[in-house]
């Protein structure tokens, strides 16, 4: 049982328009408040669908690099794979999803059961493209959750989960990508974090989903087929 002071909500990133992969984490979160680190579109099968759904059970998201990208149309900064993918979305987004994915901040700084969280896709330096891992970024953590001012720091974009504590209690972590995982894992991964008694906790997951199904979109969609690929390795 939960104590009168807990808060528990849900964290995703990087959906990738994978809507079986999405609605596997939402039956499993139920009723949890959500939080999207950013790029909900691109590579997968169904980018409509997946923003629907985000924005049929309120999410609070970010745009992450592959959303501004099929917006714009720009891929320049994409490896041939990524720029086709992004292409294809940006073909197939209606306009509903425009709309959705255009009023997406790069940044968001809310509170959580009394802790400041910050929401971001890449890092605080670099909002779209910076790849923020343990090994290489451990020593800017602190930096970072005092330059936002944050208790806790929500990162996307490296479809890798990872959880650093400070000393202090600061937290900054990674929910992993609930579309396109890449640690050899298919399954699904998102994170739980649980604030109580001043406490921030946070836990990672993984839950099955139909991915052969979600492969077979791509396959039959004419994105490329190493995506399938891809998500079937966990890779």
């Amino acid at each position: 049982m939960r104590g009168s002071d807990e808060v528990r909500v849900a964290f995703i990133s990087d959906v990738h328009s994978n809507l079986e992969a999405l609605e596997a984490v939402l039956d499993e979160v139920g009723r949890a408040r959500v939080y999207c680190c950013g790029d909900i579109v691109g590579y997968g099968a169904s980018p409509n669908e997946v923003v629907r759904v985000l924005r049929d059970v309120g999410a609070t998201c970010v745009i992450g690099n592959h959303d501004l990208a099929a917006l714009e149309a720009d891929v320049g900064a994409f490896n041939p794979r990524a720029a086709m993918a992004a292409i294809w979305t940006s073909q197939h987004l209606t306009d509903e999803s425009r709309a959705f994915l255009g009023s997406l901040p790069r940044e968001v700084a809310t509170e959580i059961g009394g802790k400041k969280v910050y929401i971001v896709h890449g890092s605080p330096d670099d909002p779209m493209w910076e790849y923020v891992r343990p090994s290489t970024h451990a020593d800017l953590f602190e930096y970072y959750l005092q330059k936002v001012d944050a208790d806790v720091l929500a990162l996307g974009h490296t479809h890798m989960a990872f959880e650093w504590r400070s000393d202090s209690g600061g937290v900054v972590f990674n929910p992993g990508s609930v579309g396109q995982p890449r640690n050899g894992d298919s399954r699904a991964s998102y994170a739980i974090l649980t604030v109580a008694s001043g406490e921030a906790r946070v836990e990672a997951r993984q839950v099955e989903y139909d991915v052969e199904r979600a492969a077979k979109k791509i396959l039959a969609s004419g994105l490329p087929p190493s995506l399938a690929t891809q998500l079937l390795s966990g890779q």
